[in-house]
């Protein structure tokens, strides 16, 4: 697996959510629809799933939440005293306790037995990554809801090599398809997700509608990847930048994707759509960080560092600079995917600009000493080398005759 799809994979499965000032101030003035609906979300605590109930809430649906009510006790989303919602509680894999270290019991249901009576309109599944697991939640669930809307990953395609590819672009395969652990390099994140799709269209075939993100962004994320730029440019300073400013980039703010995932379920829009934007080139690394800049008034300063220079370097693409891979070789198509057919399906994106402040915001309105106050990327003091080094390079460079 090479070095670039590594880095994207395992900084996208290892991700975990986030406290700070309520990031969901967006979802108050939303219309309510008029047929509402009873959707189950398995999971629903973590960073994708509240932005999803907070949509759902505000458009008047009734929600169902099933987890092992681990990660709320985590964030602080457990939803307590929300009247519109039901608990149930009870883990994915139907062989497993909610809470391992406990006795069987009333509070410590095994597997999905408490999802056993009930109906509903939709499910949406946003903690899905093996099929064994996801087969039974569809299985189970497939003769009393209607939809299910299962969150994938891009990560599920077996190349990035071709710009302008869209979602029949050749999946990602594993030798063996009963694993169940991401492997030392995360290569069996993508195509656990790919076996997790077919199993969920088997148990409900037709009924079924795949969104596939890549980088998931804005308020909440406790993962510090994208945070990572708006935090740094409001530092101030000559900032460590990656490639050219024309690179392209996609992402998707989290409350695109929960508004689009509510969207898709009022509508009753079925198929296997990727949720990344906008489409390419409309947003690139330079206007990325120029929004960084201009939402945080910094005098921050951009030093653009060529690929090889920064693989010389040991700087890592979406790792130590987070979000951006390059635009080249075999990474080529990785922000460059053909979106029109989730644009047509009712996808929308907010301007680059609203998801930097909104971030940088919610980052400077958590807590010093708060448990996700974090970001990912290169570490300041290897920032500084890395432009010493760039500059000592450019000043040991012939000059030509024009130069004197």
């Amino acid at each position: 697996m090479n070095q670039t799809r590594r880095n994207f994979l395992m900084t996208t499965a290892a991700g975990t959510v986030a406290l700070g000032v309520s990031p969901y101030a967006a979802y108050t003035s939303m219309e309510r629809t008029t047929k509402p609906l009873r959707i189950l979300i398995l999971g629903g605590t973590g960073f994708l799933g509240p932005h999803c109930v907070e949509v759902c809430l505000a458009r008047g649906h009734s929600l169902t939440l099933f987890n092992r009510g681990r990660t709320e006790k985590i964030t602080g989303h457990d939803f307590a005293g929300e009247d519109r919602i039901e608990r149930r509680y009870g883990n994915r894999d139907p062989e497993k306790l909610s809470l391992d270290d406990q006795p069987a019991g009333p509070d410590n249901p095994k597997g999905l037995s408490t999802l056993e009576q009930g109906e509903w309109d939709a499910v949406v599944d946003t903690s899905g990554y093996w099929p064994r697991v996801v087969r039974a939640s569809a299985t189970l669930l497939g003769p009393r809801v209607g939809q299910y809307l299962f969150i994938s990953t891009v990560s599920v395609y077996a190349s990035n090599a071709e710009p302008g590819a869209d979602t029949t672009a050749e999946l990602a395969t594993m030798e063996d398809e009963t694993v169940e652990n991401f492997g030392a390099q995360f290569q069996n994140y993508g195509p656990g997700k790919a076996l997790c799709e077919q199993a969920a269209e088997a148990a409900m075939p037709g009924r079924v509608t795949v969104h596939r993100p890549g980088l998931i962004v804005g308020p909440g994320d406790s993962t510090g990847r994208f945070t990572y730029w708006p935090v740094r440019v409001a530092r101030g300073g000559e900032v460590l930048s990656p490639g050219m400013p024309s690179d392209p980039i996609q992402l998707i703010d989290v409350r695109d994707l929960a508004a689009w995932i509510v969207h898709c379920l009022e509508q009753r829009v079925m198929g296997i759509y990727d949720a990344v934007g906008p489409q390419a080139p409309e947003l690139t690394m330079g206007s990325m960080l120029k929004a960084c800049q201009e939402t945080s008034g910094s005098d921050a300063t951009f030093t653009w560092c060529n690929d090889a220079f920064l693989e010389a370097q040991g700087v890592s693409p979406f790792g130590h600079m987070p979000l951006w891979i390059s635009p080249r070789g075999e990474s080529a198509g990785f922000h460059q995917r053909n979106v029109s057919k989730s644009i047509a399906a009712g996808l929308t994106f907010s301007p680059i600009a609203r998801t930097t402040k909104d971030t940088l915001d919610w980052y400077n309105g958590l807590a010093e000493d708060a448990r996700f106050r974090r970001v990912a990327g290169i570490k300041p003091e290897r920032e500084v080398e890395v432009l010493a080094a760039w500059h000592a390079a450019l000043d040991e460079q012939p000059k030509s005759d024009a130069d004197g």
